[in-house]
């Protein structure tokens, strides 16, 4: 069975370090391969390795680290989540990346996929914060209401409940969630 409340702090973690880890091996892959083999400019080179690590860390936080919260995610929800994830993990990597990096191989002169591994584990902890506290937050209002597959955009957008959908248009949305029926009361005399 499922736990809804999903893993501990500790589990979620050590889940987002897994997730992480393979992230930075992205990361440092993509690096080697523009600045080794395409010869393209580290801090350049940097930038496009941490879009990739970001886009691979955010599916797989989605679909494992933080599943118990993207679960239920919308299409709509979904895509406000990566913007978030973009915003936060992506800028702080982005940033602390590039600013340790010419930190690092400009001024220290350190090789530049050393120097951006000390860069990724500069920038974890505050990527789980901003991850845990504002990308995957847990949803404390109503569902989102769900267009029926086929519907016309031009169409009505009212929110029907569920007890409704049997006279349902092609178009019309339904809210998603538990059908609330008033309860029948049965009076048998003896």
């Amino acid at each position: 069975m499922r736990n809804v409340a999903g893993p501990s702090t500790g589990a979620r973690w050590l889940m987002f370090n897994g997730v992480g880890l393979l992230g930075a091996l992205v990361q440092l892959a993509t690096l080697a391969l523009l600045v080794h083999l395409a010869q393209v400019h580290y801090l350049l080179a940097t930038a496009s390795a941490v879009e990739a690590a970001v886009l691979h860390n955010f599916a797989w936080h989605q679909r494992w680290t933080w599943r118990d919260r993207a679960s239920g995610m919308g299409r709509r929800a979904a895509w406000t989540a990566l913007g978030r994830f973009h915003v936060a993990n992506g800028l702080v990597s982005l940033a602390g990346n590039v600013v340790l990096m010419a930190l690092l191989v400009g001024a220290l002169h350190l090789a530049p996929v050393a120097a951006n591994a000390l860069a990724i584990l500069a920038c974890s902890v505050v990527n789980y914060v901003l991850g845990d506290r504002w990308v995957f937050v847990a949803s404390s209002r109503e569902p989102e209401p769900t267009r029926i597959e086929g519907a016309d955009s031009g169409s009505d957008d009212r929110t029907l409940e569920p007890p409704a959908a049997g006279r349902l248009a092609r178009g019309l949305t339904v809210a998603a969630g538990p059908a609330r029926t008033p309860a029948r009361s049965r009076c048998t005399t003896g």
